[in-house]
């Protein structure tokens, strides 16, 4: 989807408005994005440092923080979120060290998932155009995680992938569209190596 400038500096809608649709917005004209982001990020730095002391106070304000969290849910700090209402994890999911999630996309990671260290879900896409890229036009997709993924360390997740249910993304892969259920991903870009079906 290009840009067409003209509509997108008609449209009145609060640039959270637009980011939440999907649409064009510009990340710094909106104060009430800088607003978010430095609250949720505050709250994670929070976490992080409760995390020794006292993790079920930890884990109770990872709950408060995202938009739904399932039962059995475990992580490991530092995680750095823009936006912790976007993003959803299921039943038993394990979230391993350096996690980030990038931009106010939603992203739903489902139940039994693994995500292993200094995995990256990145949702905005920036204008293509030189010219209109410094005003900070930028677009959201959503990212999918069905159940019982494994994200090796470091995977890289591209705005707008969904990756099917119990398929493995090899460590250091870049996910740049999306993964067919029970298959092995690797590579930059990812590509399919292994159907776990076929034994």
């Amino acid at each position: 989807m290009d840009l067409d400038l003209a509509t997108a500096l008609a449209d009145a809608r609060s640039e959270y408005d637009k980011m939440v649709a999907g649409d064009w917005y510009r990340y710094r004209y909106g104060p009430e994005l800088a607003e978010m982001t430095t609250s949720t990020q505050r709250t994670c730095r929070r976490i992080t440092a409760l995390y020794d002391e006292d993790r079920d106070a930890a884990l109770a304000m990872f709950r408060e923080l995202l938009g739904t969290v399932g039962e059995g849910v475990d992580f490991r700090p530092p995680f750095y979120l823009d936006y912790g209402h976007r993003l959803h994890v299921g039943d038993r999911t394990f979230v391993n060290a350096d996690f980030l999630t990038l931009g106010g996309g939603e992203i739903r990671i489902g139940a039994d998932v693994l995500i292993g260290p200094s995995v990256r879900l990145y949702t905005p896409t920036h204008v293509l155009d030189p010219a209109l890229r410094p005003d900070g036009w930028e677009r959201v997709d959503p990212i999918i995680i069905e159940d019982g993924v494994w994200l090796g360390g470091s995977v890289v997740v591209c705005p707008g992938v969904t990756i099917g249910a119990r398929s493995v993304i090899g460590a250091g892969s870049v996910v740049t569209k999306d993964v067919p259920p029970d298959v092995v991903a690797v590579g930059n870009p990812a590509r399919v190596v292994k159907d776990l079906r076929a034994g």
